[in-house]
């Protein structure tokens, strides 16, 4: 099967053979992602196009592996709040930025790319990166440029996580689209951004070829390889063989039972712990089976998470909430999270279901995809578990985009064809992505990704003291109680946090594997 990966591998990517100085890269989803500036395919889009071709205003450091990672400075060199209008951001635009095709990144440029995903009514407006970034930035209410060095944002309400919302807006370069005819499609064959890569060569699902962009304008970061290819493999076992052959130099997420035998063969396999939740997100539409919370906390009692964790290798911890027990976020919850099939059938029982009655539930799954670890072996472990406490799982199997696109359309959307459930890992790296962004009233699709269309009032307004307080104090109090409800309420199966494994070939030098859904490529070289 592996041999047959390879060959496969092989021919669908013409030319793939050894490389001097080339970092190639299978990624685990099933296309590239798109080069526009605001890309798809989720966080992993991010990673490998997001945030190689393109920068944000705010930027993640991802420089160590032993801390976690903190906001800095990109295309803004500082940003603060009014002290007297807390709805009022200033952004400082950096000197001397140039896109790619050599003309000046300023403050106009930055409200460009701002309305090319809020302004509907601007000749760059573009539905697809406005699905992708407006849900990241749902409380801009306006933004201008004053000057060419300053930006100013204004948010509907006080929202003192604004910039780590900004750090999702990739900028692309206004100049290039009105080179290219005005037009997005055209784009893609020839983008430009101000990231520490080019794009030299672009073929959807196919392969991606990037190049070092020698005048980024962070010296630091200049990319030490010759070339970085990325390229669609969202076999796993596709993914191994393809190591092994050497057709390519990095895997993303192998899968448990090969890592033994990659590491006993020299090759390299990191891992870290890092801001990231792999659960199912229930529906609370009407009508949906996890309305009751007899049937959530059964269903979060009768996972047996030490069995996944050996059945994944040891490549997870044990989920307990969004977030693990030791982050400061996580507060003091009454639910334990726990291993507990007695108690799961006592409450599926008071329900009203059992193994004989059964409670029908379906679920969207993904076969592959960005953060999603291995979603058809865990999703068959779950299903299985749940069957033992009377929950007979039936699942729909689709592509990772389209989980996202009926993600970001909700619950209601004919899309979702009944399910009440939907498998997507969440990026839990600030409380916005992490806890508000799901459940907050007023980010019902589309205005927002709350897929469940989950409502109640005492958690919008523990949610409005995170998004309104600049106290770090207040805002972590609350933080804590809203996890706390999160966990009390079995508002999510909590599942796994992943751990990122990928494996490596030893020629690969240079990589520190950041405590960040992100990751820097640009130190990696490969020995020739």
């Amino acid at each position: 099967m592996r041999l047959a990966a390879a060959v496969l591998l092989a021919s669908l990517v013409p030319g793939l053979g050894a490389a001097q100085g080339v970092l190639r890269i299978a990624m685990t989803a099933s296309d590239i992602p798109l080069p526009n500036g605001q890309t798809d395919q989720g966080a992993e889009g991010m990673r490998f196009i997001g945030y190689t071709l393109f920068d944000s205003l705010v930027l993640w450091d991802l420089s160590s592996a032993d801390k976690p990672s903190g906001l800095v400075p990109g295309l803004a060199t500082e940003w603060k709040v009014d002290a007297k209008d807390k709805t009022v951001w200033i952004f400082r635009i950096r000197e001397g930025v140039r896109f790619h095709d050599g003309s000046a990144f300023n403050a106009q440029a930055a409200a460009w790319n701002l309305d090319k995903i809020l302004n509907d009514k601007s000749p760059q407006y573009d539905p697809k990166q406005a699905a992708q970034g407006r849900g990241r930035i749902p409380s801009i209410k306006s933004y201008r440029a004053i000057d060419e060095r300053t930006l100013e944002v204004r948010t509907n309400e006080p929202d003192a996580l604004l910039p780590f919302g900004i750090a999702w807006i990739a900028m692309s370069s206004p100049a290039q689209w009105e080179k290219v005819g005005r037009s997005w499609d055209a784009f893609l064959k020839s983008p430009s951004g101000t990231g520490p890569w080019k794009l030299e060569k672009y073929t959807p699902r196919e392969r991606a070829e990037l190049v070092p962009n020698k005048d980024y304008w962070n010296k630091l970061r200049v990319p030490k390889a010759e070339r970085l290819v990325l390229l669609p493999v969202p076999d796993p076992s596709a993914r191994v063989a393809a190591l092994r052959s050497g057709q390519v130099d990095w895997i993303e997420a192998p899968p448990p039972d090969a890592i033994p035998s990659l590491k006993g063969a020299g090759f390299q396999v990191t891992s870290n712990v890092y801001p990231h939740v792999w659960p199912w997100h229930f529906s609370r539409i009407e009508g949906s089976p996890w309305n009751d919370v007899r049937v959530r906390k059964a269903a979060n009692l009768a996972i047996d998470r030490a069995g996944m964790k050996k059945l994944l290798g040891s490549m997870m911890v044990e989920a307990k909430g969004m977030v693990p027990p030791n982050s400061r976020w996580f507060g003091k919850p009454g639910f334990d999270v726990r291993y507990d099939v007695e108690e799961a059938r006592r409450l599926m029982k008071e329900a009203g279901y059992t193994r004989e009655k059964p409670l029908a539930v379906k679920a969207i799954i993904s076969t592959s995809g960005s953060g999603q670890m291995q979603p058809l072996l865990m999703n068959e472990f779950i299903q299985q578990n749940l069957a033992e406490v009377g929950i007979k799982v039936e699942f729909e199997v689709l592509e990772w985009n389209a989980l996202l696109a009926n993600w970001r359309a909700g619950a209601r959307d004919p899309s979702t064809r009944g399910a009440a459930s939907t498998n997507s890992s969440y990026f839990s790296q600030d409380p916005f992505t992490a806890l508000i962004r799901h459940l907050d009233s007023g980010l019902f699709p589309p205005r927002g990704t709350n897929w469940g269309y989950y409502s109640d009032p005492e958690m919008d307004t523990l949610f409005r003291v995170v998004r309104y307080s600049f106290d770090p104090e207040v805002q972590l109090g609350a933080i804590r109680r809203a996890h706390e409800k999160f966990v009390n309420d079995a508002l999510f199966l909590f599942v796994a946090h992943d751990v990122g494994p990928r494996a490596l070939s030893p020629k690969v030098k240079g990589f520190v594997q950041a405590q960040n859904w992100f990751q820097d490529f640009s130190p990696v070289s490969v020995a020739k």
